[in-house]
């Protein structure tokens, strides 16, 4: 007997450190969605724009190099 009275109280134990585990889990993913993509997504535009810019940059010296006259920018485009 004593051996299944050890077994149900190691099993228990791990059912409620599952338990444990499953709602720690649930928190983190949570704080992931709410906190950390939204942070990214601002990061990452941001990070965009200041790598387009450059870019841009880049473009207008091959063409000054090159002796071409840049395309003309849309009316309404704003200057980088």
């Amino acid at each position: 007997m004593s051996t299944e009275s050890g077994k149900s109280a190691w099993e228990q134990r791990l059912h409620e450190t599952g338990a444990r585990v499953e709602d720690d889990l649930r928190e983190l993913v949570r704080y992931f969605n709410d906190e950390v993509v939204p942070e990214v997504r601002k990061s990452g535009s941001e990070a965009l724009r200041a790598a387009a810019k450059h870019l841009n940059s880049i473009a207008e010296r091959m063409d000054e190099r090159a002796g071409r006259t840049p395309p003309r920018r849309p009316e309404g485009t704003p200057r980088p």
